[in-house]
């Protein structure tokens, strides 16, 4: 049985104190996530730092809330920002996001193909619901870092995204950032 916790969270770093599982994300780690695979494969030789994740570990099983920090760094591959892999979970259960550094978005997209995301600064926070997959997105010049909590027995499904994809691109046109499709056919609205 688990006993109470209690960690701290630095808003400037976005580190939860001691005892938190780190997970790296490089560019040679996400081969599949960005579509300009050229751009992507040139950049590996610097292999960059894209994404960290600081979590605290619980056990996966009901009644626990698997919870911590993302922090995205700032840049592109290609035209296309810099962003998490993305997931579903396995299992359904919903999530919460609290952004509490730099600017973002957060997509969302159900297996049917209708997608939602909403921009993200400071203060706001999205629940994503269960079965719909999500996946965060630096537009900014700054880290983005957000909290994040879920259900512990969820689980994640990465594979199902890395096949399909997410039906919108966030990228840089002309100096400014845009949202395009990246499919044809599907539903999409925006969360203010």
């Amino acid at each position: 049985m688990m006993k109470p916790i209690c960690r701290f969270i630095d808003f400037e770093t976005g580190k939860i104190g001691s005892n938190a599982k780190i997970t790296k994300r490089y560019l040679s780690d996400l081969e599949g996530v960005f579509r300009d695979i050229d751009a992507l494969r040139s950049m590996f030789n610097r292999d960059i730092l894209v994404y960290e994740v600081h979590e605290i570990v619980v056990p996966e099983r009901a009644g626990e809330i698997t919870h911590g920090t993302s922090i995205i760094y700032p840049g592109k591959v290609g035209d296309e920002y810099f962003m998490t892999k993305g997931h579903f979970h396995v299992r359904a259960g919903g999530e919460v996001y609290l952004c509490l550094k730099g600017e973002g978005y957060i997509l969302m997209e159900e297996k049917g193909g209708r997608s939602s995301y909403s921009k993200m600064i400071p203060g706001s926070l999205v629940y994503v619901p269960p079965l719909w997959a999500h996946r965060t997105i630096n537009m900014g010049t700054k880290e983005f870092t957000c909290f994040y909590a879920f259900p512990s027995e969820v689980g994640h499904d990465y594979e199902s995204i890395e096949k399909k994809g997410f039906s919108k691109l966030f990228l840089e046109r002309d100096g400014k950032p845009v949202i395009e499709n990246a499919h044809r056919d599907h539903q999409d609205s925006f969360l203010g």
